[in-house]
């Protein structure tokens, strides 16, 4: 057992914790993402400085979100602010859109991978599905939920993937399209 924010006490496997424990280890995924940017200093490492200021207020952002999710419902009420604004998710929409003006369009799956950082952002899109899902889970459980933490979070996940593309691109790393098993990839 363990306790919320408010004294609420509730099992460590619950719904709940699972949702503030991916949130947060979504958090420590983007830690190392930003350091692996940061390795980056050339002159074309101008996205990665950019994004990187972006991610350290998304970083902030759910940590405000891991908090929320960890204080008990009765508790909630009381706190002062809204916890994600539709301000937030439309600039994660912008970051997107700007990723999106210098990359190709796709044309088939692609598979995760390419340079170090690239590589990290798929793993913090993941992470960051998983967290969305945990989120709905726990919204089924009957807790109210905020349908902006849930827009955010399916943003963010999005965003990830066209950073691990723009990423791939500033380093010369061409993604690799998905091809079904049993052909080949040229």
């Amino acid at each position: 057992m363990t306790s919320l924010v408010g004294g609420e006490r509730v099992s460590k496997c619950c719904e709940r914790l699972e949702s503030y424990g991916t949130v947060d280890e979504l958090n420590a995924h983007i830690g190392m993402l930003i350091s692996l940017m940061e390795e980056d200093t050339t002159e074309e490492g101008t996205l990665c400085r950019e994004q990187g200021v972006f991610l350290s207020w998304v970083q902030s952002a759910l940590f405000v979100t891991g908090g929320w999710l960890a204080t008990d419902t009765t508790r909630r009420e009381a706190r002062e602010g809204t916890l994600v604004t539709e301000e937030m998710v439309a600039s994660v929409e912008r970051e997107i859109d700007h990723l999106q003006e210098g990359l190709a369009p796709l044309r088939s799956f692609i598979m995760p991978g390419g340079c170090r950082a690239a590589c990290q952002a798929h793993v913090c899109r993941t992470v960051c599905r998983r967290a969305e899902r945990c989120i709905l889970r726990l919204a089924e459980t009957g807790v109210t939920m905020d349908s902006l933490v849930l827009s955010y979070i399916n943003r963010l996940s999005d965003y990830f993937f066209v950073l691990a593309r723009a990423l791939n691109e500033q380093a010369g790393v061409q993604d690799v399209a998905w091809k079904a098993l049993g052909t080949t990839n040229k």
